[in-house]
């Protein structure tokens, strides 16, 4: 399983539900379907406002963490006053900022911090669902014995990890939650090829073949002269014993004048056409020229040749196969994701305030990019998870208080904590 402190930075946080919403009612791509406490339905199961307010707040949280020191300021539409307040109290350069801006500003911080919210919220129905149709479960005690298995390879210590669940927000409760969507999600791409072949490693190989080798390189002393006259006296003078750097010193226009007129690990196709031409067809420490070029006339010395090289496909077997590996497992988390699309958008209603890429019907802004993107296996919260009741916001966290777990939906309904 993830690092509880990497999973906790990647930006999704999933709750574990109930049980899965197979059978429920449809909602419309409205949120006239959506009652009055919530802030979306997903096939008739609710996500309720104060579920979203708490979840709002880890996620303001996790952001200021990013960020030692900084202040937990979230987002209060459609006024933004706290927000407005906050900033002011906590940001002395934003203490005479015009409400205008800051208001713009804090609207901006909302759009971003409700649609990762939103996503997680709503893809953590969407999976489980998917994962009751297809028979997966996962029992209490595999979740414990994974959760046991992080705690012990990651923490020293019981006050190590007590530590960790404050200064993260979570609770014990969090991460067995985080734990139990985690192995879903695993158990749900696992259902797509993730194996990589002996065939498949081979052709990558046949196709990617540049990527395993070096090519040659070529350091050269060159002169680079208008006329072709002024590179017959250039070569002359080297010939005459004259060293190369004081006759490109008093001959070239080239760059590499003011180095001698030196040229180090110089691959084909890099310099001039022509430059390039005669040098990598001439022999080393042959004095070549002139060579006429767009630029002038070039006179040339090879002084180093170093050979291309070329890894077998032995040796280059694990790098691709880690290769491979990692696109098939990108590939099988897009597919559980478009999976679950296909079967849960058109069920999942949101109100208009909340509204993103997983609510039906949505339409991006022209001018702004859609929020999303939590839906990645075994990714934990923005903010982490202070999904219980109690959680509070850190010292000098102006306004910002973690509001009260929703109260549990009854048997037989999935709803966010």
């Amino acid at each position: 399983m993830k690092s509880l402190r990497s999973i906790l930075a990647l930006g999704a946080f999933f709750v574990a539900l109930a049980v899965a919403v197979a059978g429920c009612g449809s909602s419309s791509g409205s949120s006239a379907g959506v009652p009055g406490d919530s802030v979306a339905v997903v096939a008739g199961n609710p996500i309720t406002t104060k579920a979203f307010k708490h979840w709002m707040f880890v996620a303001a949280q996790g952001q200021a963490a990013q960020s030692p020191g900084s202040p937990v300021i979230i987002p209060d539409p459609p006024n933004y006053t706290q927000c407005i307040a906050a900033a002011r109290k906590d940001i002395p350069s934003l203490k005479k900022t015009a409400v205008k801006t800051l208001k713009t500003d804090c609207g901006q911080l909302f759009t971003t911090l409700s649609g990762q919210v939103m996503d997680f919220l709503i893809k953590a129905y969407w999976y489980q669902a998917d994962a009751h149709r297809m028979g997966i479960k996962i029992t209490n005690a595999q979740v414990q014995k994974a959760l046991n298995t992080a705690k012990k390879s990651q923490f020293s210590t019981d006050a190590q990890f007590q530590s960790f669940l404050k200064t993260s927000g979570q609770t014990l409760q969090d991460l067995l939650f985080r734990v139990r969507i985690n192995q879903i999600f695993q158990k749900l791409s696992a259902k797509h090829p993730t194996a990589v072949t002996t065939a498949a490693i081979a052709t990558y190989y046949n196709s990617h073949k540049s990527q395993f080798g070096t090519p040659e390189t070529r350091d050269m002393e060159v002169v680079l002269t208008k006329t072709q006259a002024e590179a017959n006296k250039a070569k002359s003078a080297i010939q005459g014993g004259q060293s190369w750097a004081a006759v490109a010193k008093k001959y070239s226009i080239d760059p590499s004048k003011s180095k001698g007129g030196v040229l180090t690990g110089v691959t084909a196709g890099q310099q001039d056409a022509s430059l390039s031409k005669a040098a990598f067809a001439a022999p080393a420490n042959k004095l070549l020229g002139p060579v006429k070029s767009q630029f002038g006339y070039y006179v040339i010395r090879v002084t180093k040749i170093k050979p291309a090289t070329q890894r077998s496909l032995a040796q280059s077997t694990t790098l691709i196969k880690q290769t491979l590996k990692s696109q098939l497992s990108t590939q099988a988390q897009t597919a559980v994701d478009n999976h679950a699309k296909t079967d849960w958008l058109k069920k999942t209603s949101c109100r208009k305030l909340y509204a993103m890429a997983d609510c039906n019907g949505y339409k991006a802004p022209k001018t702004s990019s859609t929020a999303g993107a939590a839906g990645a296996a075994g990714a934990a919260g923005a903010a982490g998870a202070a999904g219980a009741a109690g959680a509070t916001a850190p010292a000098g966290a102006a306004g910002a208080t973690a509001p009260a777990t929703p109260t549990p939906a009854p048997a037989g309904t999935a709803t966010a904590p």
